[in-house]
């Protein structure tokens, strides 16, 4: 239907630059609206297959799950790519890509060694004159290749020795070997900082993907922390993309993208903490709406309560801390604990100058790059994370977004590290 419907607007798109210069200049502001009508089809037509290839990713591999994520710089026609296999057999390649875009290949290889090469023909790599691009090559658990800084070509060398196991999650955080502290946080900071940034507006397809019940009814509606009820029947239920936000006017109209670590703490639409998927939730409107950007905290006082028991009020004296908090449901605060300390670590470069973005992140950060968070919000998220253990769910959902965008929550991988870092 996208193609049908994008090949008619071309048409007409051609017929009216024909005859615009035949009628008078303010039809020059309809052609341009019909010119943003345009591209904004061909981009949602695009995110839709895009979202439904991601829900399909690997579904038919029995071998090694590899992918391919490249976001060409304004030239990307200057861009390809080729896998050998050790034959010199080429088993995948690209080429003649769109400036300024994102692709995304999958491949399915036996164990074996394998060649990697990407090919700039203008000589100048994809960063930085000519806009920023990159490229991460991904197994399950293990960055095989990336760059962004090369001339005229660059190639990796890498071998495939089955599935994603604890061995190939040990070759990612090798380097954290005997550390603890804060020299163990640097290090993590050092694995996970080069993620690659795809934008918000990608986010509705990994959390299509990634935020699906498969845990409770396992009915494969959108697992929203703010509404699922895991005890019992959920009250609301939200199917992928159909039921986006959208306009809402009370709990259950629609879901949207909840920063968990809200936007306005790191400054607003900035990348690229604003598009970062281990901190983005699928979550009702309504309720997300509830919570804004108040601190995370629990609740002696409720002024809100939804469906599920999420709770806004005023902070128990016990916490230390005398403000408005919100407070999710025991099921998910490790959930949302581990998502701070993955802030923490991954942006600990920058962390400290966002403390007085908002009255709110003054509440939570402590303008420090090291322990980050004040005493009684850093006292909250360890409790959070002990009494709530890393579930199935996390752990599927670090790998979906690993395969997203390149870098692991290592708080997930490995809990310990939350104990060897704030406890020292």
């Amino acid at each position: 239907m996208c193609n049908k419907f994008v090949s008619e607007m071309l048409y007409y798109h051609s017929f009216e630059s024909q005859d615009v210069a035949l009628v008078h200049h303010h039809l020059e502001s309809v052609m341009k609206l019909l010119h943003s009508l345009l591209y904004f089809l061909v981009s949602f037509c695009a995110f839709l297959a895009f979202g439904n290839e991601l829900e399909n990713q690997f579904s038919d591999c029995e071998s090694n799950q590899v992918v391919l994520n490249i976001m060409t710089d304004k030239y990307g026609g200057e861009t390809s790519w080729i896998l050998k296999n050790d034959h010199s057999e080429v088993l995948y390649s690209g080429y003649d890509y769109t400036g300024s875009e994102f692709y995304q290949t999958k491949m399915c290889l036996d164990d074996g060694e394998y060649q990697f090469t990407i090919t700039d023909s203008y000589g100048d790599g994809m960063c930085c004159d000519s806009g920023y691009g990159s490229y991460f090559l991904l197994s399950e658990s293990a960055r095989l290749a990336s760059g962004r800084k090369f001339k005229a070509n660059q190639t990796t060398h890498f071998a495939l020795e089955g599935k994603a196991s604890p061995s190939t999650l040990d070759q990612y955080y090798q380097s954290t070997n005997d550390k603890t502290g804060y020299e163990l946080k640097t290090e993590l900071f050092q694995i996970i900082r080069h993620h690659q940034s795809r934008g918000y507006s990608a986010i509705w397809a990994l959390i299509n993907n990634a935020d699906k019940d498969r845990y409770y009814e396992k009915d494969h509606s959108v697992l929203d922390m703010y509404t699922e009820s895991p005890l019992e029947r959920d009250s609301v239920i939200y199917q992928s993309r159909v039921d986006q936000c959208g306009q809402y006017r009370k709990e259950g109209d629609c879901y949207n993208r909840e920063h968990a670590f809200p936007k306005s703490w790191f400054g607003g639409k900035i990348e690229p903490m604003n598009s970062d998927a281990h901190h983005i939730f699928a979550s009702d409107g309504y309720v997300n709406g509830k919570r804004s950007n108040w601190p995370f905290g629990e609740v002696s006082e409720s002024v809100f309560v939804s469906k599920n028991g999420s709770k806004l009020g005023f902070s128990s004296r016990a916490s230390n801390y005398n403000g408005k908090v919100f407070e999710p449901i025991d099921e998910f605060k490790g959930d949302f604990a581990r998502a701070y300390f993955y802030m923490a670590t991954r942006y600990q470069d920058v962390i400290h100058r966002w403390e007085k973005n908002s009255m709110t992140s003054d509440a939570v950060l402590d303008g420090s790059k090291d322990r980050v968070f004040e005493p009684w919000m850093l006292v909250t998220l360890i409790r959070w994370h002990k009494n709530d253990p890393v579930s199935l769910k996390e752990r599927e959902r670090n790998q979906a977004v690993y395969l997203f965008q390149g870098n692991r929550n290592p708080y997930v991988d490995h809990p310990e590290f939350v104990e060897q870092i704030w406890s020292k």
